[in-house]
């Protein structure tokens, strides 16, 4: 019972930590040790190097571990959103939506960019600075309160295009893939549902509560940056080189690779790779075309490429160390008495129990791909087993386990919501009630329906 106390005050410690902006690459290891203090089986050896040990073998062979299979994709997604915001491509992608669909469309607007732009492999943290001064324009114009702008980004960057649709780069795409043997078009019907659920619903909320509160008449347009600028077509290849690329290499090249020698010398599963090497080629490809084409629109792309490059460090060793973190706890006898909870929540359906799992740890983390790292490293096997046994798909797993990262990891700890909030000049008080609804109530929704229908009618 005192095993499980500590995890709990843990658990607790992180997240209310975390909330008041301690870095998780101090947190993480300090709450994990906590958890140890609290395990008798442990420290009823009064052994020395136990912390240490726990530290130094455990914590940060799970981190490193992580930093080995997840930095290309971490680095690459970095470098190639910058360039694109450097290039002024971002901008000009969220130019053309929103001359199309007009200013009264504002929250439309800024949702199809935000998308368009994720989709395309740009960080979300990227796609927030680069689209915030023309929603700001647009909202003004339609005279909508700009406190609704962080629900209309969230929406359009921490939903459909991170969990639900097939072939999306984002990093918890890619996260199931080497443990269920996935690419990450798996369940590609099912994730066009999801998407649409997200979509569909996140915008009647967003159009509904929008009218509740008149223009702020401080608000201001911020004019369009002069200089030149790529055309519309050549500001989107690089994301169709990315979508395509990844399709192209995932579903069709790569299976089609002799691999013999890898297998033989290096012991390397395709099945198990392949969605990863995909996004790798497809981002790679990508920076290469933006670098031959955009060289005018840029004042320099070695800033660039040194700037994403040093950007996509925290991102990474922070979801590492939450890894490093669930590793510990994993570690612990107290911990195998939560896990057989979990798992027997639906001893019968791992999709349910996947789902909760996924979805609590995400939310202790604060973190989409730090929690389901945790809970797939630590039962992704199980699950797997139990669908084998259960002739469920590993597709539909993959599906489940990545739209379920998207759920409770958006709580108000949430790094990226805290980020996006300073990023507008707003408050959690000012604007988080349309960031819970759009990218946590509705993501359950879509997840329990994806659930549903993958229980009876399969994966497709």
């Amino acid at each position: 019972m005192i095993g499980l106390f500590g995890l709990v005050v843990s658990l607790c410690a992180l997240m209310y930590f975390a909330y008041k902006g301690i870095n998780v690459l101090i947190l993480a290891p300090v709450c994990a040790l906590i958890a140890v203090l609290f395990q008798p089986e442990l420290m009823s050896h009064t052994s020395q190097g136990i912390f240490l040990t726990q530290y130094s073998q455990v914590f940060m062979g799970a981190l490193a571990k992580y930093v080995f299979q997840y930095f290309p994709v971490f680095l690459l997604g970095a470098v190639f959103g910058k360039l694109m915001n450097d290039s002024r491509a971002a901008e000009v992608i969220g130019m053309e939506i929103s001359k199309k669909l007009g200013s009264h469309h504002a929250i439309l607007a800024t949702v199809v960019a935000c998308g368009l732009l994720t989709y395309g492999g740009v960080s979300l943290f990227v796609v927030a600075f680069c689209v915030l001064p023309i929603s700001e324009t647009l909202f003004a114009e339609a005279g909508i309160h700009r406190k609704y702008i962080p629900g209309a980004i969230a929406l359009g960057s921490f939903t459909f295009t991170m969990t639900a649709l097939p072939g999306t780069p984002s990093i918890q795409n890619a996260i199931p893939m080497p443990f269920f043997g996935t690419t990450s078009f798996a369940a590609p019907i099912l994730g066009v549902i999801a998407g649409a659920i997200m979509f569909g619903l996140g915008m009647v909320w967003m159009k509904y509560n929008s009218k509740k509160t008149p223009i702020d008449q401080r608000q201001m347009g911020i004019k369009n940056s002069e200089g030149a600028k790529p055309s519309f077509l050549l500001a989107l290849s690089p994301l169709l080189i990315v979508i395509l690329g990844n399709f192209l290499f995932s579903e069709i090249l790569i299976p089609k690779w002799d691999t013999s020698f890898l297998i033989q010398n290096f012991q390397v599963s395709p099945a198990s790779v392949k969605g990863l090497w995909a996004i790798i080629i497809s981002l790679s490809v990508a920076i290469i075309f933006v670098l031959i084409f955009f060289r005018k629109y840029s004042q320099g792309f070695v800033k660039s490429i040194n700037e994403g490059t040093m950007g996509s460090l925290l991102p990474i060793f922070n979801t590492a160390s939450e890894v490093g973190y669930g590793a510990v706890i994993a570690g612990l006898a107290s911990f195998v008495v939560l896990r057989d909870l979990i798992v027997n929540i639906s001893p019968n359906n791992p999709l349910i129990s996947e789902a909760v799992a996924v979805n609590m740890l995400a939310g202790i983390t604060g973190s989409a791909s730090g929690g389901m790292s945790i809970a797939l490293q630590v039962l992704g096997s199980k699950y797997l087993e139990m669908a084998n046994q259960l002739n469920i798909s590993p597709e539909l797993l993959h599906r489940v386990a990545t739209l379920s990262s998207g759920g409770f990891d958006t709580l108000p700890h949430n790094g990226a919501v805290i980020s996006l909030l300073a990023i507008c000049g707003l408050t959690h008080k000012d604007s988080y009630k349309d960031i819970f609804m759009v990218a946590v109530a509705i993501p359950v929704v879509a997840t329990v329906v994806v659930i549903i229908l993958g229980s009876l009618f399969g994966s497709f």
